[in-house]
């Protein structure tokens, strides 16, 4: 696998970059608190398969650029990123795969630009109306998301999760995943890249600039890019209730719960998320 930096939308994200340059491409994306190490247990298979996999630090994390402002990363941004990187492969289409606000993203680029998108995979975010209509209408979903509201405060959630060593954003891995999903050799991992200059502020401005810098919707919200929807049942984020309503925004839907799973789906169930992402995409 080989890292290079690229350019897109102004900025310059960093890119794990594996398989053959003249195959299909897939870019993956991560989401909160990870980056590209996020899809390790993905690439591989990917490669194998046959695909040119292109996996960013998207803006804000780790050794991508790290723009100042909440406008830079609103979700327009964040979908022109993927645009431009579509672009600088040298393609008109992708599969575009996204996990947690990776999954937001994706949901995005689908709808406002569905032309450059191939097929969509999606893993335990619901479409962005979706997740809009529980935020203001259920109880239970906004007391499962206090953490974004808690987000909204400047400095002060940087300053504590630094302070305490990155304690908080360990645990939102460790306590909500499977025992043994993430190992000390991960969490260093995650911990190096937290670490990186002016990064962990980035990653929140991603929240705040959800709340406080929201995008104006698209001219309809049906996604008509074929989709695959995996959802790790045991969330502790999200309500399973979304992944359905999800769905039935889109055209030519699919939806797989993974009972045993919880929200890092593609960590605990690699082989069976692999499985599902390879045959979807080679229907």
């Amino acid at each position: 696998m080989d890292y290079q930096c690229v350019e897109t939308n102004g900025i310059r994200l960093n890119i794990a970059q594996a398989g053959l340059p003249d195959a299909q491409l897939v870019i993956l994306l991560h989401g909160f608190p990870e980056f590209s190490y996020g899809w390790r247990k993905q690439i591989p298979y990917l490669v194998e398969a046959g695909y040119r996999v292109w996996v960013p630090d998207q803006r804000g994390y780790n050794l991508s650029d790290k723009p100042d402002g909440l406008a830079a990363y609103s979700l327009d941004e964040l979908a022109k990123d993927v645009i431009g990187l579509i672009d600088a492969a040298g393609e008109k289409q992708a599969f575009l795969v996204g996990h947690d606000w990776g999954a937001a993203v994706a949901w995005w680029v689908a709808a406002k630009y569905p032309d450059r998108i191939a097929k969509l995979v999606n893993m335990n975010v619901p479409h962005g109306a979706v997740m809009q209509k529980h935020l203001r209408s259920s109880f239970a979903q906004m007391r499962k998301s206090w953490y974004m509201f808690f987000f909204q405060i400047p400095w002060l959630p940087e300053f504590l999760a630094k302070w305490q060593n990155w304690k908080m954003v360990v645990e939102s891995l460790t306590k909500t995943s499977r025992r043994g999903t993430f190992s000390e050799s991960d969490l260093e991992q995650y911990r190096q890249a937290w670490s990186q200059p002016k990064a962990y502020k980035s990653m929140l401005n991603w929240y705040r600039a959800m709340l406080q810098k929201p995008p104006k919707p698209p001219a309809s919200s049906r996604i008509t890019v074929p989709t695959l929807l995996i959802w790790g049942a045991k969330d502790k984020f999200l309500g399973r209730e979304m992944a359905q309503s999800s769905i039935e925004l889109c055209n030519d839907g699919r939806l797989v719960f993974i009972e045993e799973a919880t929200h890092w789906v593609q960590h605990e169930e690699a082989e069976r998320v692999n499985e599902l992402i390879g045959t979807f995409l080679n229907e």
